[in-house]
């Protein structure tokens, strides 16, 4: 039976994971191995909750196995996930956050704060663990698009406890203070703001951070940039060349900073802005074009009224565009920490 069950895993070392192109074993994807008569029972752990790629693994084990090996007529195959940690985190952030995704967007007014919670609800709702902090200090807005309004945190042991919506982990200014006056601060103390968004909250376990960024190549997001140690950046534009342009150097201003830009993002795409600019810009760029989310009324209702279209409307054009965009994106996260070898291997996470 031993050698059996080293045959069958022999087999599945031939299995290449496609995102990440290399075997499903040396990734210590394939876990409690058994036969149990022309059954092989084992367990295939994914590097994201929100991987697609299920129907995929099922046919290409089924091909290195079936009819390879005597004795094996099924495979018997369970699902499980563990988002690797980005070994950047260790020595400059003591939280327990796997990774940390920046959205940003050149320019105001490209959605970037609906993708921002449309992203995190996602990937929530694909059963991943995920933090959303509003890092426009000065304009915030999630409370209004997560539905939580200006509640205030409660604070347990001296940490903040950040407030709860649809399965996400929302940390916000608009939180802390009045909604009828403005935010007046100077770029020390957004500096400041920022790094007690992280070390002053408790998160608890996080596979995925989101941060929304406000726009422009200014504090924020160098505060962040080089104060944490970011995974990557998701670059949100609308089709407009002017849209883009601005989009253009934000991918720049990561890159400069060296951190890895994980994609494109195209939002309100459609009749009345055009398409296509988003997918220019990332081919200009040289990285992924992670989706195409169409002009939608309903998108823009959902933030108004704190009711995210990826959760009340799933199956709309809209819906589809942002899972599409959540799983593409915790691609690029794999595949981003394997290719800078920041990446503790599955076999060793706990």
């Amino acid at each position: 039976m031993t050698e059996l069950r080293d045959q069958v895993m022999a087999a599945l070392g031939t299995v290449i994971e496609p995102e990440l192109d290399r075997d499903i074993v040396s990734l210590g994807m394939v876990r409690d191995l058994s036969i149990e008569g022309s059954t092989a029972q084992f367990t295939i752990v994914l590097t994201t909750p929100a991987c697609p790629l299920k129907n995929v693994f099922i046919e290409r084990c089924d091909a290195a196995v079936i009819g390879k090996i005597p004795g094996i007529s099924r495979l018997d195959i369970k699902w499980d996930a563990q988002v690797p940690t980005d070994k950047k985190m260790f020595g400059r952030l003591d939280v327990p956050i796997r990774s940390i995704v920046a959205v940003h967007s050149g320019k105001g007014g490209v959605g970037k704060s609906t993708v921002s919670t449309n992203l995190a609800c996602a990937l929530a709702e694909a059963g991943a663990r995920v933090g959303l902090i509003d890092a426009d200090i000065l304009n915030p807005n999630l409370p209004m698009m997560t539905g939580l309004g200006y509640g205030r945190p409660r604070v347990v042991d001296n940490k903040m406890m950040p407030i709860e919506a649809y399965g996400v982990k929302v940390m916000s200014t608009g939180f802390l203070s009045d909604p009828g006056k403005p935010m007046i601060m100077r770029g020390p103390m957004l500096h400041s703001a920022i790094r007690q968004f992280f070390m002053d909250v408790n998160w608890g376990q996080l596979d995925y951070m989101i941060v929304d960024l406000p726009p422009g190549t200014g504090d924020a997001p160098l505060s962040l940039a080089q104060s944490f140690p970011l995974t990557g950046a998701v670059i949100v534009t609308q089709p407009q060349e002017v849209a883009v342009s601005d989009a253009l150097r934000s991918a720049a201003m990561f890159e400069t900073l060296n951190v890895p830009v994980l994609g494109v993002v195209e939002n309100m795409a459609g009749d009345f802005f055009g398409s296509g600019g988003g997918e220019t810009l990332a081919h200009q760029r040289g990285v992924p074009f992670l989706g195409r989310i169409p002009m939608d009324a309903e998108v823009r209702k959902g933030g108004d009224y704190g009711r995210p279209v990826v959760i009340h409307q799933p199956d709309s054009p809209a819906g589809r565009a942002f899972h599409t965009l959540a799983q593409m994106t915790a691609a690029r996260i794999s595949v981003v920490m394997l290719q800078t070898a920041d990446v503790i291997p599955l076999t060793v996470i706990g």
